[in-house]
C-alpha cells in the first residue's frame, strides 16, 4: 500500500510541477529579483517600411490624359455603381467651367448633364450671361448617379480632389459651382449650405496648378421646386457678365 501511496505522490508532484513549467515558471528562485506584478512592457511600434508605402498615385498631365483616366480606371468610385457614365464636355480654356455634383435620372436617359427640364433652365441661365453650352467646360464631381443618389465621405473627398486637377487641366476663365453638394466639396466655408450657394462674389478657388476665380449658386433642380431662388440666383450669375465673355 505504502509503494502504491508514493507512486501517486510522485505522479502528483510531476503533474505540479509540469502545471508550473506551463505557466512559465521554471524556477524557484533567479539571480535578480522580480516584481511579479509590474505590467507588461509595451511592445514599440515598428516604423514602417519604405518599400511598403503605398506610390503616390501619378496624375495626369493633359486634359486627354485626364478623361482618359476618368473613364477607364478601374480605381475610380464610378466603377463601383451601375449604370450610364457620363462624360465631361467642352474645350479646354473655355470662358467659364461650369461643375455640378452628378447625373440626375432625366441625365442618364439623355446621356447628358443638365438635361430635361433642369438643362432648358440651365441654358437659360447661361443664355442671360451671354453664353451657350458650346462656350463652355461642363463637368460633374461624379460621372455616374450612385444608388439613390447617395455618396460616402470618402467618395466625395476622392471627388474633390481630382476635380482640382482637372480644372488646372481644362484651365477655365472662370468657374461656375452648381449645388449644395458641389459648393461643400470645393468651396467649403462655416456658413450654411444655402448661404454658400447665394454668396454672390467671386472667390479663388485653389486647384493643383494655381487658382481660378468661382462662384456658386443654386442648381437647377432646386429653382425648379423653388421658384423664389431665382431671383437671388440672377443676381449671382450677374457678377458672370462681363467676367465670362469670350
Amino acid at each position: 500500500m505504502r509503494g502504491l501511496l508514493q507512486d501517486d505522490a510522485a505522479v502528483s508532484a510531476d503533474a505540479y510541477l509540469a502545471w508550473w513549467q506551463l505557466a512559465g515558471v521554471d524556477g524557484a528562485v533567479t539571480e535578480a529579483p522580480v516584481n511579479w506584478l509590474r505590467p507588461a512592457p509595451a511592445h514599440p511600434v515598428a516604423a514602417p517600411d519604405a518599400m511598403s508605402v503605398a506610390p503616390a498615385i501619378d496624375k495626369p498631365r493633359t486634359l486627354e490624359s485626364f478623361l482618359a483616366w476618368l473613364a477607364d480606371d478601374p480605381a475610380q468610385p464610378e466603377r463601383r455603381w451601375a449604370g450610364t457614365q457620363i462624360a465631361p464636355v467642352g474645350k479646354a480654356q473655355a470662358a467659364l467651367m461650369v461643375v455640378t455634383d452628378l447625373p440626375d435620372p432625366a441625365d442618364l436617359s439623355e446621356g447628358r448633364l443638365l438635361a430635361d427640364r433642369a438643362g432648358l433652365l440651365f441654358d437659360a441661365m447661361l443664355r442671360a450671361i451671354g453664353l451657350d453650352r458650346d462656350a463652355i467646360h461642363l463637368a460633374s464631381l461624379f460621372t455616374a448617379r450612385p444608388p439613390g443618389g447617395m455618396v460616402e465621405a470618402s467618395d466625395l473627398a476622392t471627388a474633390a480632389d481630382r476635380m482640382r486637377t482637372h480644372v488646372a487641366l481644362a484651365q477655365p476663365r472662370r468657374l461656375l459651382l452648381l449645388g449644395d453638394r458641389t459648393i461643400r466639396a470645393l468651396l467649403p466655408t462655416s456658413d450654411g449650405p444655402h448661404a454658400q450657394a447665394a454668396a454672390s462674389g467671386l472667390r479663388d478657388f485653389n486647384h493643383d496648378g494655381g487658382n481660378v476665380p468661382a462662384i456658386a449658386t443654386f442648381h437647377p433642380r432646386l429653382l425648379l421646386t423653388q421658384p423664389a431662388a431665382k431671383a437671388e440666383c440672377w443676381r449671382t450669375l450677374q457678377s458672370l457678365i462681363e467676367e465670362a465673355r469670350p
